[in-house]
């Protein structure tokens, strides 16, 4: 089973690096998604290539996707293929990770509405406003979507992103 893994430049290595390996050793294989198929450069100047564009992505493919934070989800919320790749895996209520800034993307593709979730202090305002019910809590499972605030939070996020695929593929 592939779990998508979003990328674009200034992503913040931890929280690319962390979920890369959690769903590898759950036996899953991560499919690492970018705008483009290229390397992208994290926040530290850390390279990473994504394998694949968005575009390319079939969503019914993937058990479940992955939206790190740093800088990238401001880059990530523009391409219009990203958006629609979110909106399909959410409408297939598959697990749907966001951590930090990452709910900007989220906010974007018009997933947040009327749901539960949380995310860095510094995207609270945005999170409300586009209709969610902000929680400050290290996680929070809403439905499908699974969300934290930081890289502190990264062990109980990968870990319920991680758990919600295996259930979820559960015959």
């Amino acid at each position: 089973m592939k779990v998508g893994i979003l990328l674009e430049e200034l992503f913040d290595e931890r929280e690319f690096i962390y979920p890369y390996y959690r769903v590898q050793e759950a036996g899953l294989t991560p499919l690492v998604i970018g705008t483009e198929s290229r390397a992208y450069k994290a926040k530290s100047g850390w390279m990473a290539r994504a394998s694949v564009a968005a575009h390319e992505v079939d969503a019914g493919a993937l058990a479940g996707l992955v939206i790190p934070g740093g800088y990238a989800p401001d880059r990530l919320r523009r391409s219009f293929d990203v958006l629609e790749l979110v909106r399909a895996i959410d409408r297939a209520n598959k697990p749907l990770a966001a951590i930090c800034h990452a709910g900007w993307v989220l906010i974007s593709a018009g997933v947040v509405r009327g749901r539960r979730l949380t995310g860095y202090f510094s995207i609270k305002d945005d999170l409300t406003n586009a209709g969610a019910e902000y929680v400050d809590e290290p996680l929070v499972v809403s439905g499908n979507l699974i969300t934290s605030r930081g890289p502190d939070e990264l062990p109980l996020w990968a870990r319920a992103f991680v758990d919600a695929v295996l259930q979820n593929t559960q015959p």
